[in-house]
């Protein structure tokens, strides 16, 4: 197989040559021509019945970024300390290693992966990994690999063994001929990155594995994430989280998008809640197995006269990137969430206002205002 031999020598050198340190491994790129239903019946592996009353173990993959780790928390007080094993090929910080099961997995190993969901008996499943918008465009071959062979790595595995699959997307799966204000569920959508269009093939792929094979798949359309306690992680939207980290830091800040670029945001506890619901959601209730959510759209400008009212002396000022203001433009303004709200309930919490104050609380404003004083 010389093809498939090549894109895993290019994708390792790619690797070896990038900076971002990440060390993923790889291996070869596996070719399925069959369903993921026709398992030998000597396969190596055990099946195990759970009733309704028992508890899922659930396994987060990517789970050292930016929504993993208070996932992991917020389900480990639903379901229990060790019924929740957070995952990643990094090596995790001392209060993420103790505060619960971490075990190193690698979603372009099939084999270690699939050992994984079997040894520890999984039931549900969060796919987390996945290269961000502007990362991935730096670095679209390694995108390729993680957002896509990582995925097909995860629906083979989770149609296998009857799991409940959580895939999170994006506002970037969407792109500039899709209708902005508001954005509907079903409508066009043709990203022009590939963190975008590896978000639709995951949507789809995930709607065709439920139709195909019955998997239990579900997915959320995240608006921008906005969270305390993560640095931010090369997003198009990860200057409404750099801006608290500056105030309080310096006191200034530049942003890398138009002042009047608005998009659809969100405080990171609404989008963990969001996760859990539809994950719980009875099956019967879902019309459709991916949603937009959304709680709030604002702008850089917008955000930073609120940030002004808890730090009156930041002094903002604006020097575009190119590539993210490109991306940024062609993303939803606002959300049409409707039918998540309508099937299964869906409701924010946090506005613009308590969003700020909650970071704030979070990242020690006083501290920063006592050493301008």
């Amino acid at each position: 197989m010389p093809i498939v031999k090549n894109v895993s020598r290019a994708v390792s050198q790619l690797l070896q040559s990038s900076g971002c340190g990440c060390g993923i491994s790889i291996v070869p790129v596996r070719c399925i021509g069959v369903s993921p239903r026709q398992v030998a019946s000597d396969a190596s592996f055990h099946s195990v019945s759970f009733s309704e009353s028992d508890h899922p173990r659930v396994l987060i993959t990517g789970g050292l970024g930016q929504l993993g780790v208070g996932l992991a928390k917020l389900l480990r007080k639903r379901f229990g300390k060790n019924n929740v094993i957070l995952s990643d090929i990094r090596k995790p910080a001392d209060h993420v290693f103790h505060s619960g099961p971490f075990i190193y997995s690698d979603i372009l190993d099939y084999k270690n992966l699939r050992e994984i969901v079997v040894n520890n008996r999984i039931t549900w499943l969060f796919h987390y990994s996945a290269l961000l918008s502007a990362v991935g465009e730096a670095n679209v071959p390694l995108a390729r690999a993680v957002n896509i062979t990582g995925l097909h790595n995860v629906l083979d595995i989770a149609a296998e063994h009857n799991l409940r699959l959580f895939v999170p997307s994006t506002i970037g799966a969407f792109g500039p001929t899709s209708p902005r204000d508001p954005t509907p569920d079903l409508c066009i959508q043709r990203p022009r990155t590939i963190y975008g269009v590896s978000k639709v093939h995951a949507e789809l792929m995930g709607e065709y594995y439920h139709y195909r094979y019955g998997l239990d798949f579900r997915c959320l359309r995240y608006p921008g994430i906005i969270s305390a306690d993560s640095q931010p992680g090369g997003g198009t939207t990860d200057y409404a989280v750099q801006i608290f980290h500056d105030a309080i830091k310096t006191g200034k800040f530049q942003c890398n998008l138009k002042p009047d670029t608005r998009l659809p945001m969100m405080y990171i506890d609404d989008c963990l809640k969001a996760t859990l619901e539809v994950m719980e959601a009875p099956a019967e209730a879902l019309t459709m197995r991916t949603y937009n959510i959304s709680a709030m759209s604002f702008t850089p400008e917008e955000l930073a006269q609120e940030v002004q009212k808890h730090v009156p002396e930041l002094q903002v000022t604006y020097n575009v990137d190119e590539v993210r203001q490109a991306i940024a433009d062609s993303w939803p303004m606002n959300f049409d969430d409707s039918n998540a709200r309508r099937d299964w309930g869906w409701k924010h919490d946090y506005d613009l206002p308590e969003l700020v104050s909650m970071m704030f609380s979070f990242l020690g404003s006083d501290s920063r205002i006592a050493q301008a004083n």
